[in-house]
C-alpha cells in the first residue's frame, strides 16, 4: 500500500505546495489552524481539486493535472472521516455504516455492518440515530463507515477535536487498536502534538501550505529542522545562538555558553530545549549548568511550568524567560529552596538550528 501526493493549490493567504509519500505505516499530518492540512484529505479524496500535481494511490493515478485525471470520489477507494463526523441524521447506526457499500449481495451487506458495529463495540445500538449516541459513539460509528467500503487509503480529519479530555484518551487507545488491523494509508490530521505522537509512526509538519519537516515522529519532535517546526512539534525555549566551536555555542538570549554532543555548523541560527527536558544540576562540574530565578508559575492538575530568568539576565530590564515543565511533587519539592536553582541543559537534548 503505497500513497504518493505531488500537488499545489492557491488558497487565501498562501499556496498549499506539497509533496510527500507514505505507506502501511500511519503518516500524521501536524500544524496550526489553516495551514493546509485538511485541505490536503480533501484533494486526495477527490472533493476539493488541486491546479497543478498528481496524486497516486498503489500505482492507480487518482489525479494528474497534465493528463487531465480526475477521479471522482466514487472510485477513489478511499475512506474520509470527517472532523463533525457527518452521519446522516435521518439513519440508524447500521444504515449509517452501510451507506457507502455498493455492489454486494443483502446477505454480504448485512455482515460487513454486522462485523463492522462489533469492532466498534456498539452491539445492541444499531437501530440508533446520531441524536441518541454520545460523541464518542459518532465518532466510532463515523470510522466503522468510512472503513466498511474496505478503502485504501484512509483519511482521519481531527477525529477527536469534538470530545473531552477524558474520551479523547480512550478514543486514541481505541483507535490505535482499530488500526492495528487495517493494512490500508492512514492519513491523520490534527494540531495536536500528544494524538499525532501516540498515534502516528511518521510525520508531515505543515505551515502555511509548505513542509517545514517530515520524517520519523520522534526523529522530528527531537530534532526538527526548522524554528517553525520545533515550535509546532513543541519546544517552548529558544534563543539566538552564536557559534564558539565545533562542539559550543553561545545562547544569547539567555547569556549562557552551551556544549553539544553533535558538530555545530557554523551558520547556526537558534538553540532550543523543550520544557521537560531541563534537569536540576547535581553538580557544577556538570555540563550546560545555569543559575535560574523563579518569575512566576502556570500549574495544570498535574504538572506546573516554572518561568526561569537565568541569573545573568535577571540583571537586565527585558530578560527572556526559560519554561520548566515539572511534576507537582516536583515542585512541592522545590518551592521552598533557596534560590538561584542551579539547571542543566543535557548536551543530547539541545535543539540546534
Amino acid at each position: 500500500m503505497k500513497l504518493w501526493v505531488d500537488i499545489q493549490k492557491k488558497l487565501p493567504g498562501f499556496t498549499l505546495d506539497v509533496k510527500f509519500e507514505t505507506d502501511g505505516e500511519i503518516l500524521g499530518l501536524l500544524g496550526a489552524s489553516g495551514s493546509g492540512k485538511s485541505m490536503i484529505l480533501r484533494c486526495i479524496a477527490g472533493i476539493d481539486t488541486p491546479d497543478t500535481g498528481r496524486i497516486i494511490l498503489n500505482d492507480r493515478t487518482l489525479f494528474d493535472s497534465k493528463r487531465r485525471i480526475d477521479l471522482p470520489c466514487r472510485k477513489r477507494k478511499v475512506g474520509y472521516l470527517f472532523q463533525n463526523y457527518a452521519l446522516f441524521p435521518n439513519m440508524t447506526v447500521e444504515d449509517n455504516i452501510g451507506f457507502g457499500i455498493e455492489d454486494r449481495k443483502r446477505a454480504d451487506r448485512i455482515a460487513i455492518i454486522e462485523e463492522k458495529v462489533k469492532m466498534i463495540k456498539l452491539e445492541g445500538l444499531e437501530k440508533r440515530y446520531p441524536n441518541q449516541l454520545s460523541g464518542g459513539q459518532q465518532q466510532r460509528v463515523a470510522l466503522a463507515r468510512a472503513l466498511a467500503i474496505e478503502p485504501e487509503a484512509l483519511l482521519l480529519d481531527e477525529p477527536f477535536s469534538a470530545l473531552d479530555d477524558y474520551l479523547r484518551n480512550h478514543m486514541v487507545k481505541q483507535l490505535t487498536e482499530t488500526l492495528s488491523g487495517y493494512q490500508g494509508v492512514t492519513l491523520f490530521v490534527t494540531h495536536n502534538m500528544d494524538e499525532i505522537y501516540s498515534i502516528c509512526h511518521r510525520l508531515v509538519v505543515l505551515s502555511s501550505g509548505k513542509i517545514e519537516a517530515k520524517g520519523g515522529t520522534e526523529e522530528v519532535f527531537s530534532s526538527p529542522p526548522s524554528l517553525v517546526s520545533a515550535q509546532l512539534t513543541g519546544c517552548r525555549n529558544f534563543s539566538p545562538a552564536i557559534y564558539k566551536s565545533p562542539f559550543e555555542l553561545e545562547a544569547t538570549d539567555w547569556g549562557i555558553n552551551l556544549k553539544t554532543k553533535r558538530e555545530i555548523p557554523k551558520q547556526i541560527e537558534f538553540v532550543g530545549i523543550h520544557a521537560h527536558a531541563l534537569e536540576l544540576a547535581l553538580t557544577e562540574k556538570e555540563d550546560n549548568v545555569f543559575e535560574g530565578r523563579l518569575n512566576f508559575i502556570s500549574e495544570t492538575p498535574s504538572r506546573v511550568t516554572v518561568y526561569l530568568v537565568t541569573e545573568k539576565e535577571a540583571r537586565r530590564q527585558e530578560n527572556h524567560q526559560i519554561q520548566w515543565e515539572i511534576t507537582k511533587q516536583m515542585w512541592s519539592e522545590l518551592k521552598d529552596k533557596p534560590q538561584p536553582w542551579k539547571l542543566k541543559m543535557n548536551p543530547e537534548k539541545l535543539i540546534i538550528i
